[in-house]
């Protein structure tokens, strides 16, 4: 959830990012003495949409190596026991056997006598073990790979491939129902006009990889044959599809971002020395005519709950139907309990009526009833 309300505040930290960059670069272009562009004209406009089109482009690109960055440092069970990504069980349990070697807490007690060390130690074994036995049992590792190493909690009640997929799947289920109801409020409240479809393309694209991963046998095609190749160039480890699909819903964040701050700059004019944002299609998506729509959307809102509140205090008066010199004792009754209760109940009209009996008072002669 925390990613999508990531679109919301996003607002203060770019500007602030983009009006100091522009004076650091006309302090390093502009030479001593020279004018340099004032706000309010076109060349200044120009300057501060392109700068804030790259301040960011660039911290997007920021987010997506620093989560590649949390990947690779919180590693798998792959590089954990040293393994490559199709190993077979005998390379598992030899490696495993191995590391059992120099890391089984027996053999660790004899050269540390450290109570914390040995703690570490131990629970490093137990990590080691439960890493060798998920990797070694054909169901385990099917899920593992492809719902992360949260399937070791998962209980005695997952022990098939269905198993864990049915439990995999109802993992996925409020991650994208929550998504498509949040993109559906932010583009009925205006505030997804641009990119609004190419959103849910993309929403839609990152569901089909995550469930194509998540229910077939192999690898996807993408990450086997091009993904973890490039990534196996750099020297790094291969990505398990877990760690992928972690990877894309950051992606898709990002290109979210990007379509909110990016994508309405683009087309951006600047001529009369402001950033004015246009739709689009060039035309007829200026902010006095998204003001305009949001505006005409207010009032049909109003609309609606005022024709409600009038349907429901219709409904409460119906008894009184045919009684008029009830019905209207029952409005006078209404209207004198919404003064009364709500009105004069305002923290505002208090103060207001506070300040003036106080003035009363004071222009009040000496003596006069009801001036204390």
């Amino acid at each position: 959830m925390s990613a999508f309300l990531s679109l919301l505040g996003w607002s203060f930290l770019p500007n602030l990012v983009t009006s100091w960059t522009q004076s650091l670069y006309y302090s390093i272009t502009i030479r001593a003495g020279d004018p340099k562009p004032q706000p309010g004209t076109p060349r200044y406009a120009e300057h501060r949409r392109r700068i804030h089109i790259l301040v960011v482009a660039l911290y997007l690109l920021y987010t997506i190596y620093e989560t590649d960055y949390d990947l690779q440092r919180a590693g798998s069970f792959y590089t954990d026991l040293g393994v490559p990504l199709n190993a077979t069980d005998r390379e598992i349990k030899s490696r495993f056997r191995r590391l059992a070697a120099l890391y089984h807490p027996d053999k660790a007690a004899t050269t540390n006598n450290n109570n914390n060390n040995q703690a570490d130690i131990n629970a490093y074994f137990v990590h080691l073990k439960t890493a060798a036995d998920t990797l070694t049992d054909p169901a385990k590792r099917f899920a593992y790979e492809r719902f992360g190493p949260e399937i070791v909690g998962w209980g005695p009640r997952c022990v098939t491939v269905r198993d864990y997929v049915v439990r995999g799947a109802q993992a996925l289920v409020p991650y994208y129902g929550t998504a498509a109801v949040v993109l559906y409020g932010l583009g009925l409240l205006g505030y997804l006009d641009w990119g609004r479809y190419e959103r849910w393309l993309v929403l839609a694209v990152l569901f089909v990889f995550e469930v194509h991963s998540a229910t077939r046998p192999g690898t996807p095609f993408l990450l086997d044959r091009v993904v973890n190749p490039l990534v196996g160039r750099g020297g790094r480890a291969p990505y398990v599809q877990f760690q992928a699909v972690a990877l894309a819903r950051k992606l898709s964040v990002t290109v979210y971002i990007a379509f909110s701050q990016i994508g309405p700059l683009l087309t951006a004019d600047t001529s009369s020395g402001q950033l004015v944002v246009r739709g689009r299609t060039g035309g007829g998506g200026d902010d006095e005519a998204v003001l305009r729509q949001g505006l005409e959307r207010l009032e049909m809102t109003v609309k609606r709950l005022d024709a409600d509140a009038a349907r429901l205090l219709e409904t409460e008066m119906a008894p009184f139907a045919g009684d008029e010199e009830t019905r209207n004792s029952m409005w006078a009754k209404v209207k004198e309990w919404l003064v009364q209760n709500t009105i004069r109940s305002d923290p505002m009209v208090r103060d207001a009526l506070g300040r003036s009996f106080a003035k009363r008072r004071m222009e009040a002669p000496a003596g006069a009833r009801g001036n204390r």
